[in-house]
């Protein structure tokens, strides 16, 4: 059991800084706790997974091209995620919006390296399985 990821959620990539809070539209007309509840589909970079402070990763065009400029120096740039796909796997059980709900042990990748991490759900007194 797992608990479903809500608006006002954490979550943390491998390659950033900083945490960042999720956001999440009340699209899917579903509140868990009194706040719009995810499915795997909000992953919208900068509208659900706002960044994540700096990022340092090499893949990133950004940070690659102000490592050049620092002869080499790792140089950590403005995050701005690039998330190709889906969080995965998502609830077995619980849909959403007609799809899998978004709950504490799903995942995303950044095209640029990143593995994204829900570090704080949002619903702490619900659980999904």
């Amino acid at each position: 059991m797992g608990n479903p990821v809500v608006s006002t959620g954490m979550a943390t990539c491998t390659m950033g800084a900083t945490p960042c809070s999720l956001s999440f539209l009340p699209k899917n007309m579903v509140t868990i706790e009194n706040k719009p509840a995810a499915n795997i589909m909000d992953y919208v970079p900068m509208m659900n997974i706002s960044g994540f402070g700096m990022c340092k990763s090499p893949a990133n065009p950004t940070v690659a091209s102000a490592t050049a400029a620092a002869a080499g120096v790792l140089t950590p740039m403005p995050c701005v995620p690039a998330i190709p796909a889906p969080w995965a796997p998502g609830s077995a059980k619980v849909q959403i919006g007609f799809m899998p709900a978004l709950n504490d042990s799903s995942k995303c990748m950044c095209m640029w390296g990143g593995q994204i991490s829900v570090t704080n759900p949002g619903a702490m007194k619900t659980q999904i399985p």
